[in-house]
């Protein structure tokens, strides 16, 4: 963003998006002169908030944590319609699952210590565009210091000959653990694009191949603090993608730079745990998550 943003411009963003980046825009953008918007993941919402210096428009599909499902090709063609950049961060879904560029999207941007690297040792990103676009970017990303070293340069390229076996399995694993979940009574909630009750089940089922290895679901009896403790296989960790499943408290990791109040709007609460599956035996997964429940 900060590329193709100044001071005076304007940027669109839906506000169910990584805590992070969430953080960061609020955080940088008034120092730097540029104006921001956040709006739902509705098409209609996003194109009502465009304005003439409107530069960028900014999403994430399925969202951080959620899993929101928002309209790929419409965002594409609003910030075309307005002269402005569409960008999406595609790490939950991949680009074994979603491939944005084919829908319309200027830019895809993926955290690559998550599923591109898929073994929770890396730090890096990826962004993919057009080639004047991306000539840019690369200017930017030098300016502030954005470079990997050779050894995370490997350890990416070894990792991703292997990217559309694992993300496979992710995807199976987390239809099997999301539909289990959803028959449990000491679920309230399940988050998961791939059960048909999702609102934003069918359009996922025509902008991408799979679902995804993220799910999200709201407790209904034990406190995410007792649960997490008594998980034997799984592991209480603030992190996603590899191929070990791992499970955070969002209103505590990933998205606690965000006011309560701020997290109540966009639906997450305390209760809310975000699990990343791995590709471990789903029946082992399962068994784990009902012996925490049952403790």
């Amino acid at each position: 963003m900060l590329a193709f943003l100044g001071s005076g411009d304007h940027v669109v963003l839906q506000k169910d998006i990584y805590g992070g980046t969430h953080h960061f825009v609020t955080a940088e953008f008034e120092r730097f002169g540029i104006e921001y918007t956040f709006v739902s993941n509705a098409a209609a919402d996003i194109e009502k908030a465009v304005k003439p210096n409107t530069k960028v428009i900014y999403i994430e599909t399925p969202s951080n944590p959620l899993l929101l499902v928002t309209d790929i090709a419409a965002t594409a063609q609003i910030a075309k319609d307005n002269n402005a950049l569409s960008v999406i961060d595609n790490t939950f879904a991949t680009p074994i699952n979603q491939n944005p560029l084919d829908l319309g999207i200027d830019i895809v941007t993926h955290s690559g210590t998550k599923y591109l690297g898929g073994h929770s040792d890396l730090c890096c990103g990826a962004v993919l565009t057009r080639r004047n676009l991306a000539g840019k970017i690369a200017a930017t990303a030098a300016n502030l210091g954005g470079s990997m070293n050779a050894m995370t340069c490997y350890l990416l390229e070894r990792s991703l000959k292997t990217l559309g076996v694992r993300v496979d399995k992710h995807n199976r694993n987390a239809q099997i653990i999301a539909d289990h979940l959803q028959k449990d009574k000491r679920i309230r909630k399940v988050f998961y694009p791939g059960l048909e009750s999702h609102p934003g089940h069918a359009l996922a089922r025509k902008q991408m191949r799979g679902f995804g290895g993220m799910l999200a679901f709201e407790l209904d009896g034990p406190t995410p603090k007792r649960f997490l403790k008594n998980l034997n296989l799984i592991t209480p960790a603030l992190s996603l993608g590899g191929v070990e499943t791992i499970i955070c408290s969002p209103a505590t990791t990933s998205h606690q730079k965000i006011s309560a109040a701020e997290r109540a709007e966009l639906g997450i609460t305390d209760d809310t745990l975000r699990l990343s599956v791995g590709i471990e035996d789903p029946d082992d997964i399962i068994a784990d998550i009902d012996r925490a429940l049952s403790g």
